[in-house]
């Protein structure tokens, strides 16, 4: 059978994995009763939840005889690290872009990655049956971002298709017969070429391990492609590290290629193949699984360095280990190494003490994502502002700058553009037109000056922008930046809030808490008025006299309080503020509880 190994990679909403749904169903992946959800390749919770695809996964089908290999990859940059695995995998592209919005952020970060690697792409103009939809300049969007990122010719002379992946249709003419997605598969197998590696099958086996998962009755499973020979159930063979040294041999216990939805077990696994094996105690992603006789590791893909980093600590509030049961900084560690195995985008490093841990990644999103993982999983933790990782050239410091794509209506883009280029220090690109009244601004900002900024330039919008964002480089370091503005309204006392007290706090501040929520001393339960920190009573409750008189007694009624998700709580805390997370709850506290301490801090700093 004749063979391909392809990934689809698009920006976020664009429909890839819809488009994956349906090339499954009409390849005949799924029986004819078989009860499959919507965006099945999303098969984690999170991931359902979001609408956002997380992690990359495999799947495979077969169309006349040709077994198409296929990955989805995220849209968001953030989990960048697992599309640049993933694309020394395939031999191919599919780039689906959403024939109304054209290439953004995300688009460009990808397709400089597979372009970087030789391959040459297939295009898909996606949902062209919207009343919004303009293909053509989507296309010539496209050609102009191959060529401003380095394509060659080849890549340049790209083919091109026009699709609705919700309603099951590929065609090379906009106003073709819209039935199905042959012409689609036809183009894939015909346009992307086998693995090379199917040459190599009598060689020793070696194969690059670029995903690392696990089964509860077989162990760990490492899934790559086969770059040279074959490997079979109760082979023994190594792991090599990519420095070259030997980790450990093993023999495999379960080779299972993709079939469909599912892993199916084969006897053995050939060249040019993507595979995963069990048996194997240590080896981990980026190593080499390999023959004995092998010396020499493969070449593992360069992943980008991280660009902010969070400090993990346990959660030492007086309502610490009501919620969760793992609470001991120990367990906590073990997760994060574990975490840190499988994603080479993030990086562990334990602080002086062993308390807390910094934890790097790509950006406020993977974050989020790890610790609302982690707290559905029991845990307990505090988390600190993100803060972006420096470095030094030549003795000049460097920051992270991120490329700002933002779709807003023109009424809104003065306050936009005032934003980003004055306090966020941020320097306008570009600004044309988006058309429906939009405008489409581009502009390179300081990673600094983006940590918080979203919930604000929702506001400042009034919900209806769009923003976008990616790493584009580095800049010499621009200055202090201003954090919030706001102060914080800070509980004095340990106990239930009293609605009374809340009520008489309203003309303070905004409230983060209701009535017979918990609060404790040093706890943040809503934003001050003003630029300073106030410290309150909210369970200071109404006198009572034993005189009464008609109309003494007021009707409380409260402002509904604002509920801040874990991303926007993240971005909202200061320097001297942590996010206290648990299973059940979501508190924003003073770093210091303590308020002798705090003041102490606040006059050395």
């Amino acid at each position: 059978m004749d063979l391909r190994n392809i990934a689809i990679i698009a920006h976020v909403d664009h429909g890839k994995t819809t488009l994956v749904d349906e090339l499954l169903k009409q390849s005949g992946a799924f029986r004819e009763n078989q009860a499959v959800a919507e965006r099945a390749m999303d098969s984690n919770d999170l991931e359902r939840e979001r609408g956002i695809t997380i992690f990359a996964k495999p799947t495979s089908v077969e169309w006349k005889n040709t077994r198409i290999n296929i990955v989805d990859t995220p849209g968001h940059a953030d989990f960048g690290g697992e599309v640049e695995r993933i694309l020394s995998m395939v031999d191919g592209v599919v780039l689906l872009v959403d024939a109304a919005e054209g290439p953004m952020p995300q688009t460009k970060f990808v397709t400089s990655k597979a372009l970087r690697l030789g391959l040459r792409p297939i295009v898909v103009l996606n949902k062209v049956d919207k009343p919004d939809a303009e293909p053509d300049r989507a296309l010539d969007e496209c050609f102009d971002l191959f060529a401003s990122l380095g394509a060659d010719e080849d890549q340049l002379d790209f083919p091109h298709m026009y699709a609705s992946g919700r309603n099951g249709w590929a065609d090379a003419e906009l106003d073709g017969p819209r039935k199905n997605l042959d012409a689609l598969f036809r183009l894939i197998v015909d346009h992307v070429p086998a693995p090379r590696q199917i040459k190599h099958q009598d060689e020793d086996f070696r194969m690059l391990a670029t995903t690392l998962g696990s089964d509860p009755f077989v162990g760990r499973l490492l899934t790559g492609r086969i770059e040279s020979g074959r490997v079979k159930v109760g082979q023994t063979v190594q792991a090599i590290s990519r420095i070259g040294q030997k980790i450990e041999q093993f023999r495999v216990t379960r080779v299972q290629a993709f079939r469909g939805l599912a892993q199916a077990d084969i006897d053995e696994g050939l060249a040019g193949d993507i595979v995963s094996l069990a048996g194997m105690t240590k080896a981990t992603v980026a190593d080499t699984i390999c023959a004995l006789a092998v010396d020499e590791p493969l070449d593992a893909q360069p992943i980008d360095p991280p660009t902010i980093t969070v400090t993990f600590g346990i959660n030492d509030s007086p309502l610490a280990g009501r919620d969760g049961k793992k609470v001991q900084s120990r367990v906590i560690r073990e997760r994060l190494m574990k975490e840190a195995e499988g994603n080479v985008a993030i990086k562990i490093a334990d602080t002086p003490g062993g308390e807390a841990f910094e934890v790097s990644g790509r950006g406020e999103l993977q974050m989020g994502v790890l610790i609302e993982n982690m707290r559905r999983e029991g845990f307990e933790l505090s988390i600190s502002r993100p803060q972006v990782i420096m470095k030094d050239d030549g003795g000049t410091r460097m920051e992270p700058v991120e490329e700002v794509t933002i779709d807003v209506d023109d009424e809104y883009t003065g306050a936009v553009i005032e934003k980003i280029t004055g306090p966020r220090k941020g320097e306008l690109v570009e600004m044309k037109p988006a058309g429906a009244g939009k405008t489409r601004i581009v502009a390179h900002v300081p990673s600094r000056g983006l940590i918080g900024y979203h919930g604000e330039f929702l506001t400042d919008t009034r919900g209806t922008g769009v923003l976008n964002r990616t790493f584009h480089g580095w800049t010499p370091h621009k200055g202090a930046i201003e954090g919030r503005r706001a102060g914080v309204l800070i509980s004095m006392e340990n106990g239930e809030a009293v609605a009374y007290a809340l009520w008489n706090l309203e003309d303070r501040g905004k409230m983060f808490l209701g009535a017979q929520a918990p609060v404790y001393q040093g706890m943040i339960i809503g934003e001050h008025s003003r630029d300073n920190d106030l410290e309150v009573n909210p369970l200071k409750g109404k006198k009572l006299t034993n005189v009464r008189a008609s109309g003494t007694d007021e009707a409380v009624r409260l402002t509904t309080p604002i509920t801040l998700s874990l991303e926007e709580a993240i971005a909202y805390i200061n320097d001297d503020e942590l996010v206290e997370v648990t299973p059940n709850a979501i508190r924003l506290r003073k770093r210091y509880l303590d308020p002798h301490e705090r003041k102490r801090q606040s006059r050395s700093q």
